[in-house]
């Protein structure tokens, strides 16, 4: 096994600047827009975002919830091992809000795919984006793309993306592993 770093800390801090500021271009002041991380990797990428929405671009109140997606996935029977839901976390009116699903690795589109199952249960958005820190564009089973991304990469089957967050791994950085 080998990885390669992709992006490090600095340049993950200039990529959420710019995902944040491309928020702002499309939604202003996020008065009729909600931030949904999808559980469990995408609520690190959420909470920064708005994070500097609101400390760095001084936007106020905006809605950031968590949606776990466990058993809305078309494969959650096909494991061996019994599966750990996370938390599902939306205390606020999805009907007829702009909803962004936020998470770090866009790699088959099946975790998008079932999230945009699982959010019908709170509501019927009026719009559904999606922003990325990683699109793996060539590993695509369904037609999704995202509407914000971070960083394009071409990664091969055998190679897989881990995003680290300071939070849970103890560095921002991204890596390429290679399985082989």
């Amino acid at each position: 096994m080998s990885q390669k770093i992709l992006l490090t800390s600095k340049e993950v801090n200039i990529i959420l600047h710019r995902l944040a500021c491309q928020l702002i271009e499309k939604h202003l002041d996020f008065s009729e827009t909600i931030l949904v991380g999808i559980q469990p990797r995408g609520t690190f990428l959420a909470e920064r975002l708005k994070n500097l929405l609101e400390n760095k671009y001084k936007i106020s109140n905006i809605s950031l919830g968590y949606l776990d997606i466990t058993f809305f996935r078309d494969d959650f029977r096909r494991t061996s091992k019994p599966l750990e839901a996370n938390k599902t976390q939306i205390d606020f009116i999805v009907e007829n809000k702009k909803v962004v699903f936020i998470d770090d690795v866009l790699f088959t589109g099946r975790s998008i795919r079932s999230a945009l199952t699982a959010i019908q249960s709170f509501g019927r958005p009026s719009e559904i984006e999606l922003l990325v820190l990683i699109d793996r564009r060539f590993s695509r089973h369904l037609p999704i793309q995202p509407d914000y991304r971070g960083r394009q990469v071409d990664a091969i089957n055998d190679e897989r993306v881990q995003v680290c967050w300071e939070e849970q791994d103890g560095e921002d950085a991204i890596y390429l592993i290679n399985n082989k």
